[in-house]
């Protein structure tokens, strides 16, 4: 088994199996770069997608539908929090769209936007799973 294999949920893996979903492989790389981003993370089911706790608190949650896109919602859990002052990360990746300071949207249309990402991608993961508190 491989080390990214190894971190994912089989139940989350058996959802997503009975969707026939066009952007199979593009979530799969998702889900395997985030998980590898943060050895803290574990990953759940929560609004018909695939979704990413620490210290069983949401942090970070797969929009899968509808199936044209995917999108990744950056959070702090169910429950609005106070706003931060600022951005919670200070990122200079163009990847995060700011909806407000404790809550931004990555968005992948394809494999090749996912591939070019990661190394970004991964960087924001754990600098949100740091500072998501």
């Amino acid at each position: 088994m491989s080390k990214q294999a190894q971190y994912l949920n089989n139940k989350v893996t058996e959802f997503l199996d009975t969707l026939d979903h066009p952007l199979r492989n593009e979530i799969e790389e998702l889900r395997k770069c985030i998980l590898t981003a943060n050895a803290g993370l574990t990953e759940n089911i929560k609004w018909n997608g695939p979704n990413f706790c620490f210290n069983d608190e949401d942090r970070i949650t797969m929009r899968i539908q509808p199936p044209k896109q995917i999108q990744l919602i950056f959070h702090r859990g169910a429950k609005k929090l106070e706003q931060p002052p600022n951005r919670l990360i200070d990122t200079k990746s163009k990847l995060l769209t700011w909806k407000e300071n404790d809550r931004a949207i990555a968005t992948f249309k394809n494999i090749r936007e996912i591939e070019d990402a990661q190394l970004d991608l991964a960087k924001i993961v754990d600098e949100w799973i740091s500072e998501a508190k």
